[in-house]
This record gives C-alpha cells, sequence and structure tokens, in this order.
C-alpha cells in the first residue's frame, strides 16, 4: 500500500494518458494572455483596496512587492517544470512525477481551490463593479440578489438576509458556455479583454498620478494598532491577502498540451505575464493610496472609491468600472479553462472515474468537466462572500507552490540526466527560498482558514481511497507487472 502511496509516474512526455488528444492551438501571445487574464482580476480591484484599510496602509505596496518575490521563485520552478513535463495538470503532474501518487492527489485536490474556489471568489468581485455600474446608468438590482446569504464576522458565521448573488451566477455560466464550444474562441475571447483592461489599467494610473497626494503615503508603515493590524505584522498579512491577486500566472501550464511549442513558449509565458502583472499591481496600489486615505479603502469596489474622491476624475469612473468587468470576466474564463484541465488529466491517470477523462468530439474540449466546473463555481459564487473563498484559495495555492519548488530541487536528483530547455538558476537556493517563501506567507493565515482546510483535506483524502487508490492505471500496470513476474 504504501508503495504505492509514494509511486511516481516515470514518463515526462504524457505519452501514457489516455483518451483523445487537444488540439494543439496556443502561441506564446495567447499562453502569455491567459497567465494575465487569470491574474489581473480580483486583486487590482478589489483586494488592493481591502488589504489596505484593515492591514497595510500605504505599505501595500511592500505587500504586493512580498508575495511577488515569493512567486518568482515559484514562477522559475514552473517554468522548468513546463519545458520537462509539457502535460496538461500544472503542480498535480508534477508533483506526481516526483513526489508520489498521494502527494499529487492532495495538491490536485487543492487545486481546486486555486483555480474554481478563486473563479467563485473573482465572480463574487464582478458582482461589485456591475452594481456600480448599474448604479452610475440610474439603475439598480435588490440587495437580495446582489449579495451572498452567508457572511463571516466576528469569529463565526451570520446569515446576511440575501438570496443569491444572481449577477455571479449569470457572468460565470455565460463564461462557461463560451469555454464549453472551444478553446480557440476561448483564447482569442480571453486576449482581446486583456489587451483592453491592461490599457484600461494604464490610463486609470498614469491619469490618477497626477491628482497623487504624496502625503497619504506618510506614514507609509502605519503604526501597529494590534494583532495585524498595521506595522510589520499587518505587512505580512496583507501580503498572504494580496498573494490571492498573484494566482494564475501558472494557469498557462494547464495548456501545455494545447500549446504548440511547450517547452519554448511556456517559460516565456510564465515569466512575462508574473512580471507585467506586478508593476500593473504596484503601480495601482501607488495611485489609489495616494488618492484617498487608506481608511477608507476597504469597499467592494476601491478604484471607483478613489477615482469618485476627484470630481477632476469622473470620466474615469466609467472606465474603471467597465475595465474591471473586464479583467474580472477574463479571470473567470481562465479559471473555467483551468480547472476543468485538471479534472481530465486526473482522469487520464484514473483517480478520477473516466467520465473526466472525456473530449468532446467536435470541439476538442473536456466538456463535461467544463460542465461540472462552471456549474460549482457558480453555486460557490452564490452563497460565500470574498473574503472566506480568497483566504481559502491563498492557502491551497501556497501548499501547490511549495510541492512545485521541492519538486524541481527532488527531480535534479533523481533524474539529471532528463534534457531541460530552461533551468532554475542556482536551483538549490532558488527552490528553498521558494518553499520557506511560501511557507512564512501560510504561517501569517488566520485559525478558520487553516480549519477549513483541513476539513478540505479530510474529504479529498476520503475520495481518494474510496475510488482514485484503487483505480490508479499506474496502480494497475504495476500490480499487472508484478502478476508477470510472478507467473514467471
Amino acid at each position: 500500500m504504501f508503495t504505492q502511496l509514494f509511486a511516481c509516474k516515470t514518463n515526462f512526455d504524457g505519452s501514457d494518458a489516455h483518451g483523445v488528444a487537444l488540439e494543439r492551438t496556443l502561441g506564446p501571445w495567447g499562453l502569455t494572455a491567459l497567465g494575465i487574464g487569470a491574474v489581473i482580476g480580483g486583486g487590482i480591484f478589489v483586494i488592493t483596496g481591502q488589504a489596505a484599510a484593515e492591514h497595510a496602509g500605504p505599505a501595500i505596496i511592500l505587500a504586493f512587492i512580498i508575495a511577488a518575490v515569493c512567486c518568482s521563485f515559484t514562477a522559475l520552478c514552473y517554468a522548468e517544470f513546463a519545458t520537462l513535463i509539457p502535460m496538461s495538470g500544472s503542480s498535480y503532474s508534477y508533483a506526481y512525477a516526483t513526489l508520489g501518487e498521494l502527494t499529487a492527489w492532495f495538491i490536485g485536490w487543492n487545486m481546486v481551490l486555486e483555480y474554481g474556489v478563486s473563479a467563485s471568489a473573482v465572480a463574487v468581485s464582478w458582482t461589485g463593479y456591475f452594481t456600480s455600474l448599474l448604479d452610475h446608468m440610474g439603475l439598480h438590482i435588490p440587495a437580495v440578489l446582489t449579495n451572498a446569504p452567508i457572511a463571516y464576522h466576528d469569529s463565526h458565521f451570520i446569515l446576511t438576509g440575501a438570496l443569491i448573488n444572481l449577477p455571479a451566477v449569470v457572468i460565470v455560466l455565460a463564461l462557461t458556455w463560451l469555454c464549453y464550444v472551444g478553446i480557440r474562441e476561448s483564447s482569442g475571447a480571453n486576449l482581446a479583454m486583456v489587451i483592453l483592461k491592461v490599457g484600461l489599467i494604464v490610463i486609470v494610473i498614469v491619469a490618477g498620478w497626477q491628482y497623487v497626494n504624496p502625503e497619504l503615503w506618510h506614514p507609509f508603515i502605519p503604526a501597529n494598532e494590534g494583532p495585524e493590524k498595521y506595522g510589520w505584522s499587518g505587512i505580512m498579512r496583507a501580503a498572504t491577502i494580496v498573494f490571492f491577486a498573484y494566482i494564475g500566472f501558472e494557469a498557462t501550464s494547464t495548456a501545455a498540451q494545447e500549446a504548440r511549442n511547450p517547452q519554448r513558449d511556456l517559460p516565456i509565458s510564465i515569466l512575462v505575464s508574473l512580471s507585467i502583472c506586478t508593476v500593473l499591481y504596484v503601480g495601482m496600489a501607488a495611485v489609489i493610496t495616494g488618492l484617498l486615505p487608506f481608511d477608507l479603502l476597504g469597499t467592494t469596489e476601491p478604484v471607483v472609491t478613489a477615482v469618485r474622491a476627484h470630481p477632476e476624475l469622473n470620466w474615469l469612473r466609467w472606465l474603471v468600472e467597465i475595465g474591471a468587468l473586464i479583467g474580472l470576466s477574463s479571470v473567470v474564463l481562465v479559471m473555467i479553462i483551468a480547472q476543468p484541465r485538471i479534472f481530465m488529466i486526473m482522469g487520464n491517470d484514473g483517480l478520477l472515474p473516466p467520465v473526466f477523462a472525456k473530449i468532446h468530439p467536435r470541439y476538442k474540449t473536456p466538456h463535461i468537466n467544463t460542465v461540472i466546473t462552471g456549474v460549482g463555481i457558480a453555486l460557490l459564487a452564490a452563497v460565500f462572500p470574498l473574503d472566506i473563498l480568497g483566504d481559502l484559495v491563498s492557502m491551497g495555492t501556497l501548499i501547490a507552490f511549495v510541492a512545485v519548488c521541492a519538486g524541481v530541487l527532488i527531480l535534479r536528483y533523481t533524474h539529471p540526466e532528463l534534457p531541460r530547455t530552461f533551468r532554475v538558476p542556482w536551483a538549490p537556493v532558488t527552490c528553498v527560498l521558494g518553499v520557506l517563501s511560501c511557507a512564512t506567507l501560510l504561517y501569517w493565515e488566520n485559525w478558520y482558514n487553516w480549519a477549513l482546510m483541513s476539513i478540505w483535506t479530510v474529504i479529498g483524502l476520503v475520495i481518494y481511497f474510496a475510488y482514485g487508490y484503487r483505480h490508479s492505471y499506474l496502480h494497475q500496470r504495476k500490480s499487472a507487472a508484478t502478476s508477470v513476474n510472478a507467473a514467471d
């Protein structure tokens, strides 16, 4: 039993995958757009203001830089893995090749948080800007249809009186249909949304910079007022929160089997998308904390709040609202593209039922997974608020990042002969720093996040031992080989 739990896949080209091949249509620009599309969204339009108001003040800029440094170590490791194992599955596939089946399942299960649950969190953010735009136009949707019926306040869950977050459900289902009909159509729509939202963000930064009041940046690090409220403890807590804003730069690796030249294009797309997003995040954080006192930014649409404080920038409100809707939509779109492909590769490995490995004969997409993912995301977005979803997503992603950084170092020693078109520079140092930086951010998570993660992990282990352990193709092949040897 223990041998199987830590058994690793020994092929690194996906040649043992079961099922129909996906269509290779993505080039470097499409892959980079997937990364940017996944990253720029809830972080820059929502999380920035809330983390500044509640934890870091103007030093939210430092929180973004700390989170970016953590992600940069991981990005280098993802880039090496992407050239070595050009398969869909991202960190799940990487863990299977280095850390064994049980760890791979654990990582894959946490990636449901990274992609599926994070899409729900971003869809919740989308509702805030959508209702703000409607208000700007003199239209109103009843609050009972635009808010989550459950909230977390003062260490316990409460009922808000709302019925459902209807706009979030509608946008998720609409984007699910787009993902159902094909990666080419989805990628094209995403590329268009990325170009638009990056252009609008640059306009906001440039126009807003003219009205920045540098005095609002002093003190840059507000005096500590309690646990995780300003000071350095507040900055570190803010870093764990804004880490959510970086989730998605590695989403390009989930589309490896749809990339035309994955060994060349995946490392480029991962590193370029992370660099572009970091610059935009720091710029936006500096502008909004310079336009309005940081303690007033804790709203569901902080960028609009900051712009609205300056009548001269009223013309920007339209751009911000439209840009936010486009940006958040592209994040949800990329997550709906990524999550079904994680399910697909797990189905190919036998850890999930064969239905998860099915490919649509016409659209060449994992259509059943896409529907399951879209409906699941819509249900979560309908019921839960952003803060609960966001923290859980960050924890699942940080754990996956630890596995990726460790996996690169392990594979350097277990399979040094494998060709690597991209190599992590100073791998022993870079990989260890990646593990330590992710572990540091995990340390600053709240106790209830650990409790929720424990429950999530137990559910995943029950599924694995009830189905995946017995149906694993790797286990079946080894059992067959053992039987043949015994017969001989």
